[in-house]
């Protein structure tokens, strides 16, 4: 009884934790998977944490609602593409080994959190200006990269905000705060509709993932209320120490 009381309180801990990071940066998944692995198969595992996760990035996406009602265009612009990607992404997981992409999470991390860090001496060199609409060749190329990623997370999915808030960075989106708020509404169509599909698949534990999925909402809620109390520079800096943190474990669990 010890040892059930204690797996379900690490569970429900890093559910909570997971929620609070996604809502600030991402990267809330390399949280949640591991703990699951303890006592899931790894494609159960990777199932049941997305699931867990999606309610928090809801509840991240409300706490950031006044932020979304201005970027309502950069939404729609990408929302097609996340659908899109998340589609493929869990069907790829269906039939194809996590390591595939699993070798490829530091990579991704450590270029995105560059692109974030020097996002303003690149945004003047592709020129993208904040409050503008972005060139047709940069919004391409961020609807590309978009699908691309919910490849990625409908596949594994760490990191995923951190790749978002990179190329959100460029498409004329011109506060932090209302790139999370994107950020969270996109996280969430990616990982509705994977769960959906995992769903349908019957490789998501459900006891575990509604439990976790509780005290993720309650997470991902509480990260946007203090994420949206701070500073815009000192939020930019979190997420991109958090994307090398998240990076190097990568690395180090390799």
């Amino acid at each position: 009884m010890l040892d059930s009381l204690w797996s379900w309180s690490l569970l429900c801990l890093a559910a909570f934790c997971g929620g609070a990071v996604n809502s600030i940066a991402g990267g809330g998944t390399l949280l949640t998977f591991p703990s699951l692995l303890m006592v899931l198969s790894p494609v159960a595992a990777n199932a049941t944490s997305t699931l867990a996760l999606l309610p928090g990035s809801l509840a991240a996406g409300w706490g950031y609602r006044q932020e979304l009602a201005t970027c309502r265009a950069h939404l729609l612009r990408l929302w097609p593409s996340s659908f899109v990607g998340g589609v493929v992404g869990s069907l790829l997981l269906i039939r194809l080994p996590e390591r595939i992409f699993a070798g490829l999470i530091p990579w991704l991390l450590v270029t995105a959190s560059t692109l974030l860090l020097l996002q303003k001496p690149l945004s003047r060199w592709v020129g993208a200006h904040p409050h503008e609409r972005p060139k047709a060749g940069t919004l391409a190329a961020v609807v590309l990269f978009q699908f691309l990623v919910g490849t990625y997370g409908g596949y594994f999915g760490a990191g995923i905000g951190i790749l978002m808030l990179s190329a959100l960075a460029f498409v004329g989106i011109p506060h932090i705060h209302q790139m999370n708020a994107v950020k969270n509404l996109l996280a969430a169509t990616i990982n509705g509709i994977t769960a959906i599909i995992f769903a349908l698949s019957g490789v998501i534990v459900w006891k575990i993932a509604l439990v976790m999925a509780v005290a993720a909402a309650a997470g991902g809620y509480s990260g946007a209320r203090v994420a949206r109390r701070m500073r815009a520079e000192y939020v930019r800096a979190i997420v991109v120490l958090i994307g090398f943190g998240v990076a190097a474990y990568s690395w180090w669990s390799r």
